[in-house]
């Protein structure tokens, strides 16, 4: 198989939309165990912390998240015998790759990244003075999380496309300076419930960063406030249940999410309702939902009582990384004209 890389940050509690947008696919293309794929750690996740220092942040609440998020992300499926998961500040090199990266990539690229460009629309010129050199240049640390271990598939949601051809773009250019060093990666989305839409915002997306408490299911919220949170979705004027994301946005996105939830083609589920009301489809939702947290929250529950256990997880895991990133970097310095120690 293509060796699969992708990342999320641990600021904001994990919700509905990252896990159906991005986590479940990665559970899902984890090798079978005892197979070379998963021999060869071809399936890499990252909790990437360093990421979440590019806007201001509290210590105590980073380090927290820090642990919860990796902890979810095992209890949702990611094992120790079929992919490689750790903490990224834990391996160093990809700090170093960023600063190497840097010699390649350009200010133009990175002053057109979106939401460079969305920020600085919002506060102006004085505003965007205020902004850490983190939040311009994390790009490129994106780029080198990408690139450092020879990564051939990005599993992301469509909004982090650009990122992606960024590391294609650096990727190419550094190859054509100092000859084929990195896999040119490319992303891939899945065809359904890459967006998730806010229950109460359908035009917006469901955002770890937006303060939208009823819009937004957390993978840890209790059943009956996800099910409250759902059958307070904002649907749409007229009865008919279809899926149509620019007349019915609502109900398009409660669809998906059952489409999504339980495997149903949204076809399927158009024909389910013919004839129901709103009511009707809001409760299976989250039913659905519901369901489809349960074994996950559970899981979380027992490894949150054996930090011991968490511990040498992410052990493990970065000493996978470090040893698999290692010859990647050590290319990378001696083609740019580093000398060895």
């Amino acid at each position: 198989m293509a060796r699969v890389f992708s990342g999320i940050q641990p600021t904001g509690e994990l919700h509905l939309g990252n896990y159906l947008g991005a986590v479940r696919n990665w559970v899902d293309s984890q090798p079978a165990a005892s197979t070379p794929a998963a021999r060869d750690h071809e399936a890499i996740f990252c909790v990437v912390d360093l990421h979440a220092i590019t806007m201001p942040w509290d210590p105590a609440e980073l380090a927290h998240a820090t642990r919860r998020l990796a902890t979810l992300l095992m209890a949702s499926g990611l094992e120790e015998d079929r992919s490689l998961l750790f903490v990224q500040s834990h391996v160093r090199a990809h700090a170093e790759l960023t600063w190497l990266l840097n010699g390649i990539a350009t200010f133009g690229e990175l002053r057109r990244m979106t939401q460079f460009k969305d920020k600085s629309a919002k506060q102006g010129e004085a505003g965007v003075e205020s902004l850490s050199a983190g939040f311009f240049d994390y790009p490129v640390l994106m780029v080198s999380d990408i690139v450092l271990y020879d990564t051939a598939e990005v599993p992301v949601g469509d909004d982090q496309r650009q990122h992606v051809e960024l590391a294609r773009d650096v990727a190419i250019r550094f190859n054509a300076r100092f000859g084929d060093t990195f896999v040119v990666p490319k992303a891939v989305f899945p065809a359904v419930g890459a967006r998730v839409m806010d229950l109460q915002r359908p035009d917006a997306k469901m955002s770890k960063s937006e303060n939208s408490p009823q819009g937004t299911i957390l993978v840890l919220d209790p059943p009956k406030a996800i099910e409250k949170k759902i059958k307070s979705a904002v649907t749409d004027s007229g009865s008919e249940i279809r899926h149509d994301r620019a007349e019915k946005p609502g109900v398009s996105n409660l669809i998906e999410i059952l489409s999504v939830s339980t495997g149903r083609s949204i076809e399927d589920v158009e024909r389910d309702y013919e004839g129901r009301g709103y009511g009707d489809l809001k409760g299976d939702v989250g039913e659905a939902v519901v369901e489809l947290f349960a074994p996950m929250q559970e899981r979380y529950r027992e490894l949150r009582a054996d930090e011991a256990e968490l511990r040498r997880l992410l052990r493990v895991g970065a000493d996978k990384a470090r040893e698999t990133s290692a010859p990647t970097l050590r290319q990378v310095y001696e083609r740019m004209g580093f000398v060895a120690p």
